[in-house]
């Protein structure tokens, strides 16, 4: 079997988070990191042995050399990168626990990212030799540009036969450039394969609402949102498997995790995990689909899939930073029924 090549595209930045649970009122120092959906997602398939292509604009400066050099570091390609624009973007972390909830502050207007276009990328070049392209919801919430930028590279992918995959991932503290999500994501929407979203990316950028779901009990009842996939599948014919991820926040420190899979018949449910002391949930959803999009590459079975992506989620929630740096062979042994923890000698 060739190997494969994902290709993703979207905003990273630079991450400034508060040491261990300070508030931002309290902290003196920030731990720095890099960090943004599309680019933790092809960190992690670099991770799994995938080759994962990184597209986006950095500045022409020392920051933006550093970006580009952590990205390499984890053997992501990154020479279709360009370079342009005046700062990269950053968001400050604050990471909650207990009753307490986390908070991110966003600053990344003007960012070399957010004034890219459409014409600025090659995407003809971009997708040779390519079987995958991901982007995700945050894109085109930065800018209207970065959205003209996403809808050629879907546009470009669907000629060249290229498998397309979204997560809905809504921010409702992005889309300030005068568009609604629901105005702009379902034209993105119609070109996409494979569809994840949670119950709130359904709602706010489709319309789609799930039956039956009181997402603040804590409780999730995965059957309920067999009627979203299939809202999904009709909405949007081109969609051939709906994946929605299942977070109960008992509270910031404890999630139950879980997903499910529909393929236009059967819906297939991964097993529950409870994370009860969570180290950093940043990149959670990112982590499930780079490990889902590995599932669906190289397992021939879409319920081992989902039960790979769900297993390297939870193991995600126990590593600090947005980038999911484990391997196959521990994500398959957690996914394989061994939670024990045990030292590794």
């Amino acid at each position: 079997m060739s190997k494969k090549r994902v290709v993703t595209f979207g905003e990273i930045m630079l991450r400034l988070s508060t040491p261990g649970f300070l508030r931002f009122s309290q902290a003196t120092s920030y731990n720095a990191n890099f960090g943004g959906g599309e680019a933790n997602v092809a960190v992690s398939l670099a991770n799994y042995g995938i080759e994962s292509r990184f597209v986006t604009r950095l500045p022409n400066n020392d920051l933006g050399r550093a970006c580009r050099m952590e990205l390499e570091k984890y053997g992501v390609d990154t020479s279709k990168i360009s370079h342009g624009g005046e700062r990269l973007g950053i968001y400050f972390l604050e990471t909650g626990a207990v009753a307490r909830p986390g908070k991110v502050i966003y600053d990344r207007a003007h960012s070399s990212f957010a004034t890219v276009g459409s014409g600025l990328f090659d995407w003809d070049e971009i997708f040779r030799d390519a079987d995958w392209f991901h982007w995700t919801g945050i894109t085109p919430a930065v800018s209207q540009g970065a959205a003209d930028a996403c809808l050629e590279a879907v546009k470009t992918a669907n000629k060249k036969g290229i498998t397309v995959s979204c997560d809905l991932n809504y921010r409702k503290n992005l889309w300030k450039y005068g568009k609604k999500a629901n105005e702009v994501m379902p034209e993105l929407v119609s070109g996409c394969d494979i569809v994840l979203g949670n119950e709130e990316d359904a709602e706010m950028v489709l319309g789609i609402k799930p039956e039956g779901v009181d997402i603040t009990s804590g409780q999730v009842e995965a059957e309920a949102y067999r009627s979203v996939s299939q809202q999904i599948m009709k909405q949007f014919p081109r969609v051939k498997k709906v994946i929605t991820t299942l977070r109960g926040s008992i509270s910031a420190s404890h999630n139950s995790w879980s997903g499910v899979l529909y393929d236009g018949k059967n819906l297939y449910t991964a097993p529950t995990y409870q994370i009860t002391h969570i180290v950093d949930r940043v990149g959670g959803g990112d982590s499930f689909m780079g490990g889902l999009i590995y599932g669906l590459l190289t397992y021939n079975d879409d319920e081992k899939a989902l039960r790979f992506a769900t297993a390297a989620s939870c193991l995600k929630h126990t590593i600090h930073g947005d980038f999911n740096q484990v391997t196959v062979e521990e994500v398959e042994k957690l996914a394989g029924g061994d939670a024990s923890g045990r030292v590794s000698r």
